[in-house]
């Protein structure tokens, strides 16, 4: 019989730290959310797995490491409102809302709204909003600290970097496969903005050419990209 206690701690000291995610609070996170509640049945074997796993409908979670990386560079605070842009299983979400003060999580696909909502609600996470619907159409002046774009958009869309406070920070993947970008864009001031390309061994500089990027890891194992999910014509993984 398989120990998934142990299993979920191998998964964050041999993938998650081994691929440079050295801060404590997301590496506690991660240990502690039972990843195999939110993996569709027929995937549970493989949920500690470094892969992505098949979530229907097109998409993916990413693996575990990516997802890590993607933890660490948004720098998540206790206070800091979260808007999510495609929810998928939740388990994302799940590991956002322990880091944050609260998680606004926007999914397209409806099947997926109601079985991450599901997912949430039976490993009793509380602080996580999802909604059905179209992120690119939201119309609302919200703004927040800390916003991630699940989809790979063709095209890079400003739509998101305005709706940052000031010091908000947006993680974005924009390309398509294999000419990819992972990008952090945090604001700096009421106008100002910083950008840089996320690379496995760091969170803070821009890639020289010949570097992997972080998104390398962000394609789907077999068959290639697939469209859909939040993003209309993007590319999508899913958490």
């Amino acid at each position: 019989m398989i120990d998934v206690r142990t299993t979920r701690h191998q998964m964050v000291e041999q993938q998650v730290r081994a691929w440079s995610v050295l801060d404590l609070k997301v590496l506690e996170v991660m240990d502690s959310i039972a990843r195999e509640q939110f993996v569709p049945t027929a995937f549970r074997d493989v949920a500690y797995a470094d892969m992505s796993v098949p979530l229907g409908h097109g998409q993916s979670m990413l693996a575990p490491k990516v997802e890590g990386r993607i933890l660490q560079s948004l720098a998540i605070q206790p206070q800091d409102r979260v808007l999510e842009i495609g929810t998928g299983s939740g388990y994302f979400a799940a590991c956002l809302a322990q880091l944050a003060r609260s998680v606004r999580s926007i999914e397209i696909v409806q099947e997926l709204a109601d079985t991450a909502r599901a997912n949430l609600e039976r490993n009793g996470v509380r602080s996580v909003a999802v909604e059905c619907g179209d992120a690119m159409t939201l119309a609302d002046e919200a703004v927040y600290d800390v916003i991630a774009v699940t989809g790979s958009l063709p095209v890079y869309d400003p739509r998101f970097e305005h709706a940052l406070v000031e010091g908000g920070r947006l993680f974005v993947t924009v390309g398509v496969g294999p000419a990819m970008d992972a990008r952090k864009v945090t604001r700096a001031g009421p106008t100002g903005l910083t950008r840089a390309c996320l690379r496995p061994g760091s969170t803070r500089s821009s890639t020289p050419r010949g570097r992997r990027h972080l998104s390398s890891d962000l394609r789907q194992p077999a068959g290639g990209m697939r469209p859909g999910g939040s993003l209309p014509g993007s590319h999508r993984f899913r958490r």
